[in-house]
């Protein structure tokens, strides 16, 4: 019985490993750059975050200082004229 195939119907071992290879340059490639936006995210949340600490703590701040500036006994303050 003669093999009448062609090489491109039934590729040859180095073939499907150069195919293989390629696809996963590829592949390889596509999370490459995956990665990099990812970590260009979490660059930009962490620098959201270091800004939302920061108003958060000035806001504490105020905050304590107002209270600061309330009586101690706002019930005696309401009964003085």
């Amino acid at each position: 019985m003669v093999n009448n195939a062609t090489p491109m119907s039934n590729p040859s071992l180095t073939d499907q490993i150069t195919e293989r290879a390629e696809r996963l340059l590829l592949r390889y490639a596509e999370v490459q750059r995956t990665n990099a936006l990812l970590l260009k995210q979490v660059e930009v949340l962490t620098q959201e975050r270091d800004s939302l600490k920061s108003r958060l703590s000035a806001a504490r701040a105020r905050v304590d200082a107002l209270l600061e500036r309330l009586p101690e006994n706002s019930a005696t303050q309401k009964d003085v004229p």
